[in-house]
């Protein structure tokens, strides 16, 4: 994923993945809580894309609620947006729902069904609840997000023109302006009735595909045409942005069908309703997901439409937090210093970590503003990170005590949500503190692996590099460790004499493989500052520089974090740690062993 940012998992010397920050906005006598990863991608200008809660609550039961609704979510990753759950937990609502508040969600007997004339009272109450289609409609304008997917809406009951029963979904779509993406309404529903409604309302209806035939949730069919066909996520993008661009004030219908693997006969369905419906049990959760891929679609051309045009979400760009874009892939990283310092080398890693709710995590999160945050979890109750190291006056470390226990909080299921970050990602840096499944999964993905510490006489290092290296290198490009006072270690694959860190050149048969320790530079302090070491060599193997300079770019970016009173120097910049700035310097020829 060369030339994509990248993602890091690790510590935040002791800062884990994602932390949630609380943006308190009154709304209806409650907060209203937006997920870091939301909040940046809409400060970014990214795609996004509203889910609603009550297919967790009353939808389907635990545990398949839980699994489709992160299945859900990552059908929208996949697709190239940010899914964005809807709900409403012990009276705050909620835009963006971590895992273990999915959970609670999924497993909870005592939620209630939150629509727009609910919010007063559930939050009021301190009540939790699952978001309808007209709930999450309001709550996802409120945020800015102007796609939503969703199964199907609400609509006409049957003798509705007797009852007047009709659903509040038809109300919001008239008086919000969000593009709702469902497999039309439920068979049992009055479905020309629906539609005559929606028409009356003001609300543009289409059908997403080949035909103009209205879906009717599990069947293709349902006797009536929608007045409008999109046929693909571009026309579809286009139609929503036009209607933003007016400030219409209404909503839209998209209508996609069912896939037709999935899809029951409507006639079955009009002639046995009750069966039918039995009969189609489960393949409810094939069409939510159909929703999901093609919502997410319209999402992200729908953005690019707006990017195009400088603004997001259909209103003036000035309007919002202003932000620079996050080039797309993006480098991942799971160590707190490491991505402070590649951030200062303009490599924009994303920083994946866990970290609690206390006066640490505050002191921390002021201090990377430079950074970008949006994969860090904040969870209550929990010790951020710390680590105090006695260092004496040679250098020498006498004592370290660290509490550390919140790494295990970055789970594997925690960090699957990043999993099209870790398949595209051009490189992956893991802290040594996540958990052993965590960096199993990671390696699984990434075919990744963390280093062994080494003896301290030369010999033996070269030795012992020998035994653990070369299984490594059947998998990795090459393995680098920082040796004190010996200098830096490079193991890797023979190519033209040199290493190859790049996997492009990189032949996993060729043999001999070499060894090389750059030594000099008081290396042994430089060695204490193993987080700008580090960044340095993988910004200068991201440029694609050779492997002596890629060390020497750390070497030199260590030298400035050693001489400045914080953890990563702020003066370190892509100027400052240059190739061009490394012929000032004078540097130790290189020594080459040949692996056995």
């Amino acid at each position: 994923m060369i030339g994509k940012p990248s993602f890091i998992l690790g510590s935040c010397t002791a800062v884990v993945l994602r932390h949630i920050v609380h943006i308190r906005r009154s709304l209806h006598s409650g907060d209203f809580i937006v997920h870091p990863y939301v909040k940046e991608a809409l400060d970014c200008r990214r795609p996004v894309v509203a889910l609603e809660s009550t297919i967790i609550t009353h939808g389907m039961p635990y545990p398949q609620n839980l699994r489709v609704a992160r299945e859900v979510e990552e059908i929208v990753q996949t697709n190239g947006s940010v899914p964005a759950t809807i709900g409403v937990i012990k009276g705050c609502i909620h835009v963006g729902l971590q895992d273990e508040e999915l959970e609670v969600l999924a497993k909870s007997k005592h939620v209630v069904k939150v629509s727009r004339r609910d919010f007063p009272y559930v939050l009021s109450q301190g009540l939790s609840g699952g978001t309808t289609v007209a709930g999450t409609m309001f709550v996802a304008h409120k945020a800015k997000i102007p796609v939503f997917v969703t199964g199907g809406i609400g609509g006409v009951h049957r003798e509705g023109e007797k009852t007047l029963d009709v659903s509040a979904d038809l109300t919001e779509l008239g008086r919000t302006p969000v593009a709702v993406i469902s497999a039309g309404v439920k068979s049992i529903l009055d479905i020309g009735r629906t539609l005559e409604y929606l028409e009356t309302q003001g609300i543009c209806v289409a059908t997403f595909g080949e035909s103009r035939e209205f879906p009717a949730f599990f069947s293709h069919q349902s006797g009536f045409q929608t007045p409008f066909q999109v046929k693909n996520e571009e026309d579809a993008a286009q139609m929503i942005a036009k209607s933003l661009a007016l400030q219409l004030g209404s909503g839209m219908l998209i209508a996609v069908p069912c896939p037709k693997d999935q899809a029951v006969s409507g006639h079955l369905i009009e002639e046995a309703i009750q069966q039918a419906l039995k009969e189609a049990q489960g393949k409810d959760i094939a069409l939510i997901k159909n929703n999901a891929r093609v919502g997410s679609r319209i999402a992200v051309a729908l953005n690019k439409i707006q990017r195009a045009q400088g603004q997001r979400n259909g209103l003036p760009r000035n309007e919002y937090v202003s932000a620079v874009p996050r080039p797309s892939p993006v480098l991942l990283c799971f160590s707190f210093l490491v991505s402070d310092c590649l951030s200062r080398l303009g490599k924009t890693p994303f920083f994946i970590s866990v970290m609690g709710k206390d006066e640490h995590s505050e002191s921390v999160m002021r201090y990377c503003k430079h950074m970008d945050m949006g994969g860090v979890l904040q969870l209550e109750g929990h010790n951020t990170a710390t680590y105090c190291a006695v260092i004496t006056g040679s250098g020498e470390l006498t004592l370290g005590l660290g509490d550390m226990d919140i790494h295990q909080k970055i789970t594997e299921q925690y960090v699957s949500k990043f999993k099209e970050n870790l398949c595209s990602a051009p490189l992956i840096c893991i802290d040594g503190n996540v958990p052993e499944s965590t960096i199993k999964y990671i390696c699984q993905i990434a075919r990744n692996h963390n280093l062994a510490d080494l003896p301290s006489k030369l010999e033996d290092i070269v030795e012992t590099a020998a035994t653990w290296a070369y299984p490594l290198l059947k998998e990795l490009h090459c393995v680098v460790v920082t040796l004190g006072q010996h200098g830096v270690l490079v193991c890797g694959h023979n190519v033209g004499g040199s290493i190859s860190l790049h996997p492009r050149t990189c032949n996993k048969q060729s043999s001999p493989c070499q060894i090389f320790s750059d030594k000099g530079m008081a290396l042994k302090t430089f060695a204490k500052k193993i987080d700008s070491l580090m960044a340095g060599i993988i910004a200068g193997l991201l440029a694609g520089e050779d492997p002596d300079n890629c060390v020497r770019l750390g070497l030199l970016s260590a030298s400035l974090s050693l001489r400045s009173y914080e953890p990563i120097s702020p003066e370190i910049s892509s100027s400052k740690v240059s190739v061009a700035e490394l012929k000032a310097w004078s540097w130790p020829v290189v020594k080459r062993w040949k692996l056995s």
